[in-house]
């Protein structure tokens, strides 16, 4: 599921705000999968590392070739503990190894647990899936929508359909980005603030910061102000609307994202490493992040001097989670379960069975989008049953190369966390599912041979 096509090694001014904030879809469509692979054996490939030969070699080598200063890959099957594998370190000669409680950059792996949010106040009744934005946030009631995505922004049509949740769960609410949108609306978004997302204190060539972040009703109200870059439910098209939800949330359930998220699925999961911002007291377990850059490695946001230590104007509900493997493991084990992560139950199954399944309008375009072939959930990529679209998938990925996904059809999950920016840089990110399903595929086979007579 890559989205940003670049070069192996980009040139420095290749970190624009599109590569390094774009969210990267975690890479389900491996071409292979498991039919019918939950079963004893199956379950036993997932017992150690030794079963992930190509997996960790290609881990081992990132890190020996110093193309990361360290790199992790979390596995697990059902609702057991997951396996781990891990090779360098927090920062380039460093004395910290990275492991399982180390703290990464997420990004756009926040989604999928804004999603996840959403998904709980239409359980608690709050919400509809088809209910219109407006009734939440008024100022969307009266939306506009440019000729021309790259157009004039005073060359508008009034917009015909109003923006649903389901629309802001999926991206087809017409919403702009400054990391996907060009001309006059992108100028518009850096000018009003409407950029949701942090990567260094220090200026990046090719990377527009445009005006600070406004507090999030601010951000809501310059937002409404622009007009739509599509008809809503008509087109996919990757955007703020996971970050304005954050603001829905807080609207109906009376708390910020982040104390929703706290209170409702961090506490009950037991996820103690998960932050918006970073306590100084957490800077020893938190990662360098880099730029690769004609075969070196340039940092970008040292760990002891990261811009996630400031306290963001608001929770980014799109971007804003830094957090370790085995926190967001038991975000993807509690899906796995659907809704409860051993024995602790915080949604209903019917609610998670929703959100993961595909959530896209029938009335939506996917041509020539990053999830052609796919379908879209709340905030993750759908697979629909195919060799490219696993069954039973749903997962997305972050802009420093993490990536994470559930198969519920197998009954297993998967994270591969590393920190290098843009993501497209090494192909890590887009072939994680696939270095793990293929070993997967090769252990069954070894496995057949062994039993057959």
């Amino acid at each position: 599921m890559v989205m940003d096509k670049m070069a192996d090694k980009p040139a420095l001014s290749a970190l624009s705000r599109r590569s390094v904030l774009g969210a990267i879809g975690a890479s389900l469509g491996a071409g292979v999968f498991f039919g019918g692979a939950s079963s004893a054996f199956a379950r036993s490939l997932l017992a150690s590392a030794d079963q992930f030969p190509g997996l960790t070699k290609v881990i081992h080598d990132y890190v020996a070739q110093r193309k990361v200063a360290g790199m992790l890959a979390a596995i697990g099957m059902g609702q057991s503990d997951p396996m781990v594998i891990a090779a360098g370190t927090h920062k380039l000669g460093g004395d910290n190894p990275v492991d399982i409680d180390t703290l990464w950059r997420l990004y756009s792996q926040t989604k999928p647990v804004t999603g996840m949010a959403i998904m709980m106040l239409i359980e608690d009744g709050l919400l509809k899936l088809d209910q219109p934005l407006a009734d939440i946030l008024p100022e969307f009631s009266d939306m506009r929508v440019l000729q021309d995505p790259e157009g004039p922004l005073e060359d508008t049509v009034p917009a015909r359909t109003q923006i649903t949740i389901r629309h802001l769960l999926t991206h087809t609410a017409g919403l702009g980005y400054s990391i996907v949108s060009k001309g006059p609306i992108q100028k518009a978004y850096f000018a009003k603030g409407i950029t949701p997302g942090v990567v260094s204190r220090v200026p990046i060539p090719g990377f527009e910061a445009g005006m600070p972040v406004p507090d999030i009703a601010t951000f809501s109200k310059n937002l409404a102000s622009l007009p739509l870059v599509y008809e809503p439910g008509t087109r996919w098209s990757y955007s703020v609307s996971i970050d304005l939800l954050g603001y829905v949330v807080e609207v109906v359930s009376g708390l910020p994202l982040d104390a929703f998220l706290q209170k409702r699925m961090f506490d009950p999961l037991g996820m103690k490493d998960t932050y918006f911002q970073l306590p100084p007291e957490r800077i020893k377990d938190f990662t360098d992040n880099y730029a690769p850059f004609k075969g070196a490695l340039l940092p970008i946001d040292p760990a002891d001097t990261s811009i996630y230590l400031d306290k963001p104007a608001f929770a980014f509900g799109g971007a804003g989670m830094i957090g370790s493997a085995a926190d967001y493991d038991k975000f993807l084990t509690m899906l796995l379960g659907y809704g409860t992560l051993r024995g602790t139950a915080i949604m209903q199954p019917e609610t998670v069975k929703l959100g993961i399944s595909n959530l896209l309008p029938d009335t939506v375009n996917l041509e020539g989008s990053w999830i052609a072939g796919h379908a879209f959930g709340a905030g993750g990529r759908v697979g629909i049953g195919t060799a490219d679209s696993p069954p039973g998938t749903f997962g997305w990925g972050g802009a420093a190369g993490t990536a994470a996904f559930v198969d519920t059809a197998n009954g297993f999950r998967a994270g591969g966390y590393t920190q290098y920016m843009p993501a497209a840089s090494y192909p890590f990110q887009a072939d994680f599912a696939k270095y793990v399903y293929a070993d997967m595929m090769q252990q069954m086979a070894v496995g057949e041979r062994k039993i057959s007579p």
